[in-house]
């Protein structure tokens, strides 16, 4: 599967005896877009599934990820379990059109998030933590009570805010009562002696919709031990009785007795589909995963899955709830194995508050156990089931109490989300230096309030995550929807909205077509980085903190650190660098040409302040530099190992490397020679990647971004303009090149660049507007071909005034009467009252004369646009433009003496909403948490999301539109 994927993407050749052959790269259902697809209740239907599944596909979408949730209010009678034998009628019913619309196919490896729920996972799988009780016992001395803890009852149960939505059940019949007194029933429940125990024994879970229940119960007693005051430790668990009792009188000395119990933490699955409620897993065992995993191998048996391209595992989202899921059975015997000395011996050190050094090396160690319990008994054993399928696997690392780094490594397709672009280095960085093709992201998930972001501003986000190295756009998302169901249909609780009654779906497809084009470059070749900078696991694993595990999730928790100011520093500069861990060291090889790895050349790398380093790794360094790498060290070279076993040891072969490295030099760096390579330490990073003969890309300081790849014979380039001005420029390249092709993605044009050489550096001419990009293709040898066509505005652009004919195209609730407007304005604006509450297109149309000054080509300007527009001339679609600027190039061939221009202008569901919700229909019709607000003062009394305080959101064309002749 592997091998396919990474031929279907691979780079061909462009030139042909210096002749250009200017294409773009081929296109198939990978480089297109992707989508999560919901399904509410699992209540989909065949007719339904095709409809949604051809509109999506008319798009350009190229994929879908199914992911089963919560049902939906009124649907109950269609809800279907999940993987039950129905349930896998309509999922083989989906993965058979897919195939006919040449669509692909990923599914969640379960429903809503984390794994876990539906009736095989009990207490011996599901997710646990541990409790203690200390005793200060003297000599001669007993413990008279029982060594016994009870868990006491918790419940955090969303319940749902539905139960009073009677018009949305029958009148006639007792199937809408019955539902009715379900939802009533569990609209808030508090009380877990009200809840039938094991959880999936409970008929309204729906209704329920519990995030973390835990029963009263007796826990399990793992150890019980002794420290006495003068150091002495003694292993009483074999002296408890079956009733608790301890049998044991206190030797000479003062002593404190630990007894640890396992517990439930109780997480479950959050927004889980009906029949996949439940506990969520013990990530830590693999018993527990293979026997979850196998409720779908038997689902599975006899399914013909080949349009199935393969699972998905949305974010560590176990502890996201009261305490940590942090033990599993058998921890003690891992952690012996593991780090080499008995845990048992050192709970005072692992639990005090007040921590020593010690305290923090046990504590290191106890997380280290943690980290690698979910890499090897989790992450790995859950990509070998899909790989003994034949499918790949789609994970978002992030969140984990473990490497990210190295988690995101060992599956095909790591995925990231969010906003930033130190958080996308972790997914991206696993996949640059693995040689993995692909690295994805869960895009445009809460821009901005419900209804509030438009095809521009998914844009810009999605410019953003391919700045940072992902190639592979899945958005957050699309809801199935029956194709009967009042509008606006089925929703998600989170946006962005992308569904097919979104007026904004009318030009989606432009999106597409440029998130496709992007793709099929940035999908070629390899990364062309040239720093691999170290992640300090060690360091924060190694920090106190209020809980005993750390989660990782970009640079969450390395805000104030070396390691954040140095990543900060080398991306504004321009710096192309990766991130890379301890075990993904290990996999590179000093050569003639660099730093290999398995994904590509790099040129040095950087230890940012690291105060330790794991042995392995620095011999790793010392071995790596010996062979001709230069090892950067910004401001302070790592002091010793982390962790407790065997420390003196360790720490004693950590000195004798250190020892051998003589740093000398007055400058701004020191240098320490190495064999043939070296180690050089300084506190300016600019100077130290100098001194590696790194630079950076000298186009940032022109304020433009980008991201290259390498392919035979040059590079592809990835440009982004996001300030707030044209750039019409020379852009130095930092790669050497004699030639270049330019690409526009968003129009489909094409054409060999405009180029010069100066101070040795090719420079390529280009001009985007605010928040518009290009794509080049820089070649060693000099091409030739059809000129890529610049303009530029040559003079004052003259109004397009007049009449406009104003006409509602499609939309609702209803179509507001044709107009004639002579000022461009919001369409809310117009006396039609209809007009303040219309989601949909609008056409504007009117004549105007060719300009008097004679051009090659002239630029029409929109100004201002709510929110995308559709431009024709004279029945010549021009372009649809998404903003942040609206403008358009025409050729003078195509205009007459008396021209038609028509535009085509798409607002958002906003103001369709807000008189929805002024006048109080029920379209929040959701189990679970239904539909929250995103910010806090659009919740309503109920606690959900209302636009009923709303203005009017202003739409159409507002112009003014402008003419004016480029040169």
């Amino acid at each position: 599967m592997i091998k396919r994927l990474i031929c279907t993407i691979a780079c061909s050749a462009a030139l042909i005896n210096g002749e250009a052959q200017i294409k773009w790269p081929a296109v198939n259902t990978v480089t297109k877009p992707w989508a999560r697809w919901w399904w509410p209740g699992s209540a989909v239907n065949n007719r339904s599934l095709t409809a949604n599944m051809q509109q999506y596909a008319q798009v350009g979408l190229g994929g879908l990820e199914i992911t089963p949730i919560y049902g939906v209010a009124g649907y109950e009678p269609e809800f279907i379990n999940y993987l039950s034998h129905e349930w896998m009628q309509v999922f083989s019913y989906t993965l058979a059109e897919a195939k006919r619309l040449n669509l692909q196919i990923d599914i969640a490896t379960g429903s809503g998030w984390p794994f876990g729920g539906g009736p095989l996972i009990g207490d011996a799988e599901a997710c646990k933590d541990f409790v203690y009780k200390t005793w200060t016992v003297n000599e001669g001395a007993g413990i008279k009570e029982p060594i016994a803890f009870e868990q006491q009852p918790y419940l955090d149960a969303i319940g749902n805010t539905i139960a009073d939505k009677k018009e949305l059940y029958p009148t006639k019949g007792t199937v809408g009562a019955a539902t009715l007194a379900m939802l009533k029933k569990t609209e808030h429940v508090t009380d877990v002696s009200k809840l039938a125990e094991p959880v999936y024994a409970n008929k309204d879970l729906q209704g329920l919709a519990i995030n973390q229940l835990k029963y009263k119960k007796n826990l399990p007693l793992q150890v019980v031990m002794a420290y006495s005051d003068n150091g002495k430790s003694v292993d009483l668990t074999s002296q408890v009785d079956a009733k608790g009792k301890l049998n044991w009188k206190a030797p000479a000395g003062n002593w404190t007795v630990y007894a640890l119990f396992m517990g439930w933490h109780g997480k479950m699955v959050e927004r889980a589909a009906p029949g996949a409620e439940g506990n969520a897993i013990d990530h830590f065992s693999e018993p527990a995963l293979k026997k979850y995993l196998s409720r779908f191998d038997t689902a599975f048996a006899g399914a013909d899955l080949s349009q199935l391209r393969g699972f998905f595992n949305d974010s560590y989202e176990v502890d996201d709830a009261r305490g940590q899921s942090n033990y599993t059975p058998g921890f003690f015997d891992e952690f012996k194995r593991r780090r080499g000395y008995d845990l048992k011996l050192f709970l005072p050190q692992l639990l005090k508050k007040e921590r020593d050094e010690t305290s923090l090396r046990v504590l290191y160690d106890y997380r280290q156990t943690i980290a690698d319990l979910l890499l090897e008994k989790f992450t790995i054993p859950w990509h070998q089931w899909a790989q003994a399928k034949g499918k790949v696997v789609r994970n978002q690392s992030h969140g984990s109490p473990a490497n990210i780094l190295d988690c995101y490594g060992v599956v095909d397709i790591p995925e990231t989300e969010g906003s930033e672009l130190l958080r996308f280095k972790f997914a991206v960085s696993a996949a640059h230096i693995l040689n993995k093709p692909l690295a994805s992201a869960e895009a445009a998930t809460w821009l901005n309030e419900h209804f509030k972001t438009n095809l521009g501003d998914v844009k810009t986000a999605v410019d953003k995550y391919f700045l940072g190295g992902v190639n592979h756009i899945v958005y957050h998302g699309i809801c199935y929807s029956p194709i009967n169901d009042p509008w606006p249909g089925w929703l998600f609780y989170a946006a962005v909205h992308f569904q097919p009654i979104h007026p904004f779906w009318k030009d989606f497809g432009t999106l597409n077509n440029y998130v496709t084009r992007c793709q099929s470059f940035l999908q070629s070749g390899r990364p062309d980085n040239d720093v691999l900078l170290y992640f300090p696991f060690s360091d924060h694993n190694s920090e106190p903190g209020r809980d005993l595990l750390n989660h990782y999730d970009g640079m969450k928790g390395f805000e104030n650190t070396d390691f954040n100011k140095v990543a900060e520093d080398m991306l504004a500069k321009g710096y192309a660098f990766d991130l890379i861990s301890d075990n993904q060291l290990q996999r590179v090889f000093a050569n003639a040409n660099g730093l290999q790895t398995p994904g590509g050349l790099y040129r040095t790398i950087v230890l940012a302040n690291t105060k330790y380093l794991p042995l392995p790794t620095l011999q790793k360094l010392a071995d790596l530099a010996k062979n001709g790498a230069t090892i950067l060290v910004y401001n302070n070279f790592p002091t010793g190992v982390p962790g407790y076993g065997q420390l003196a040891e360790r720490q004693q072969q950590f000195t004798n490397i250190t020892a051998a490295l003589k740093f000398a030099g007055d400058g701004a760096t020191q240098k320490a020679a190495s064999g043939k390579g070296a180690f050089i330490k300084g506190n300016d990073i600019s100077a130290l990647l100098q001194a590696a003969n790194v630079l950076p890309e000298p186009m940032y300081g022109m304020g433009l971004k980008c991201i290259r790849r390498s392919i035979p014979g040059g590079n592809y380039y990835f440009i982004s303009n996001e300030t707030k001005n044209i750039v019409a420029e020379w852009v130095p390249l930092g790669r050497k090149a004699a030639s270049a092709i330019q690409f526009d993605p968003m129009t489909g044009e094409n054409g060999v660049a405009k180029t010069r050489v100066k101070n040795n550096k090719l420079e390529v001419y280009v001009h985007l507007e605010p928040g518009e990009s290009c794509v080049l293709q820089t070649s060693n040898t000099t091409l030739k071909g059809k000129p890529f066509t610049y303009y530029a505005v040559a003079g004052k652009g003259a109004e397009i005034k007049g009449n406009w004919r104003l006409f509602f195209m499609m939309g609702g609730p209803d179509l507001p009467k044709p107009t004639t407007i002579s000022k461009l304005g919001s369409w809310t604006d117009i006396p039609d009252q209809l007009g303040k509450v219309f989601s949909g297109t609008a056409q504007y149309s009117i004549e105007f004369a060719k300009p008097s000054v004679a051009a090659p080509a002239y630029e029409i300007d929109l100004g201002k646009v709510a929110w995308s527009a559709e431009v024709i001339l004279n029945g010549k679609t021009l372009g649809t433009l998404l903003g942040p600027v609206y403008k358009v190039n025409v050729p003078a061939s195509l205009l007459k003496p008396e021209n038609e221009l028509t535009i085509r202008v798409t607002n958002g569901m906003t103001n369709r909403i807000i008189d929805m919700d002024k006048e109080g229909t029920p379209w929040k019709k959701f189990y679970n948490t239904n539909f929250p607000a995103h910010e806090a003062e659009n919740r309503g009394a109920n606690g959900l999301f209302t636009a009923a305080k709303w203005q009017p959101e202003t739409s159409g064309l507002l112009g003014p539109v402008t003419i004016a002749p480029c040169k």
